[in-house]
């Protein structure tokens, strides 16, 4: 079989509720009404941290798809002051949120065993409002979420190619800048990161052969598998990938900005910072090179993601093993699109109705494990009970 990323069609039922006149759909989708109307419609479970785990209605996949939000509308109405990556969130947020984390890939991993027949995956993507503000892309919800998800592999294999051009799927590989221009220094910079339990991997033991995703991406093994989520070494360690990419990426677009700028201020890790990037002269060049198109090119100028902006996730191999990568999202934003699955989402509302009880029965199981951890209480809503 042909490997290539994959382009799969998955129905839902339409979503009955309008954009006030006057308002742009991202607009409405910041604000504390339409949190309101998530949490009543496909909320599951709530917790006095602030975090809300719901039924993506507008799902990746109807085999099994949620979310965890940390629903800050009601406290912070300003959508740009919003948390909206790991680094931002409370350290007693963060341990009940990394807990949720762990119970949910512990039900996917047990209740789809088999790699071969499942593709499993976890993750966040950034939800900073890095796109110019007049962008379409510019992401709706801005508060931090991440996804869980499982996709059937024959499913996949059955689905046509997608186009390899895509935008969304051109993130990584030849197509990055990072990659195309700074591969060494990028992956240098990683190597210095104190990780014990996240292991580098090859890009080929890393990559879904299906697809041929993730593509020339820095990955790593999680030694110790599903049992290793447990720890809280783990966490911190996935913590410290996110810290040292925005490092990297921050001082990246400092120094395009602005040529020989200073270090930017509240880095993570100042030393390695200045010693192994302001002074790399492919670095630097690359930077130049950057600036220079900038200045010339007002649509590339424009399209330019100053703030970091990144894909990370956790993932099953072919292998079966735990897999944890991090992109540059510069350009894609659906996190399926990592792993070389593009989501054309259709309204079907038949066709989600008949994959719906399925789907439930999986969430609140989810919901009775996550309860039982002490981690939230379930939701009412139209569609199942509270408990």
């Amino acid at each position: 079989m042909q490997p290539g990323p994959r382009e799969i069609v998955t129905p839902f039922r339409p979503i009955p509720l309008d954009v006030p006149e006057g308002m742009k759909p991202n607009e409405f989708f910041n604000s504390a009404e339409n949190l309101a109307d998530l949490v009543h419609n496909n909320g599951l479970l709530k917790n006095p941290e602030g975090l809300l785990l719901y039924r993506k209605a507008l799902g990746h996949s109807n085999e099994f798809d949620c979310s965890i939000i940390y629903d800050t509308s009601q406290a912070i109405l300003d959508p740009l002051g919003r948390p909206v990556r790991r680094t931002q969130v409370p350290d007693a947020v963060k341990n009940v949120w990394n807990r949720m984390n762990q119970v949910i890939v512990e039900f996917m991993l047990e209740r789809y065993p088999d790699p071969a027949r499942h593709l499993v995956l976890a993750g966040e993507a950034s939800l900073d409002a890095t796109w110019p503000l007049t962008s379409p892309g510019v992401p709706s919800i801005r508060m931090l979420h991440n996804h869980f998800i499982v996709f059937d592999q024959r499913q996949l294999r059955e689905a046509l190619l997608a186009d390899a051009d895509n935008p969304n799927l051109t993130d990584g590989g030849q197509h990055s800048l990072f990659q195309a221009h700074m591969r060494d220094v990028y992956r240098a910079f990683f190597a210095e990161l104190d990780l014990q339990i996240l292991k580098p991997c090859t890009e080929e033991s890393g990559r879904i052969a299906l697809t041929g995703y993730p593509q020339g991406l820095p990955s790593w093994e999680v030694q110790g598998g599903a049992a290793a989520l447990k720890e809280v070494r783990f966490w911190k360690e996935y913590d410290t990938l996110l810290k040292g990419f925005i490092d990297f990426y921050r001082t990246f677009f400092t120094q395009v900005s602005t040529r020989n700028a200073p270090l930017p201020r509240d880095i993570y890790f100042p030393e390695k910072v200045e010693a192994r990037l302001q002074f790399d002269n492919d670095f630097l060049k690359t930077a130049k090179m950057v600036r220079e198109r900038c200045i010339k090119d007002a649509r590339y100028a424009n399209a330019i993601r100053w703030q970091p902006a990144f894909k990370q996730l956790i993932y099953r191999n072919d292998e079966g093993r735990l897999i944890v990568t991090i992109s540059q999202n510069s350009i894609g934003n659906a996190i399926t699109e990592l792993l070389g699955v593009v989501v054309k989402r259709t309204p079907d509302a038949d066709a989600y109705a008949r994959a719906e009880p399925a789907l439930i029965e999986k969430l609140l199981e989810v919901r009775r494990r996550l309860v039982a951890a002490d981690l939230g209480e379930g939701i009412a809503t139209p569609h199942w009970p509270a408990a």
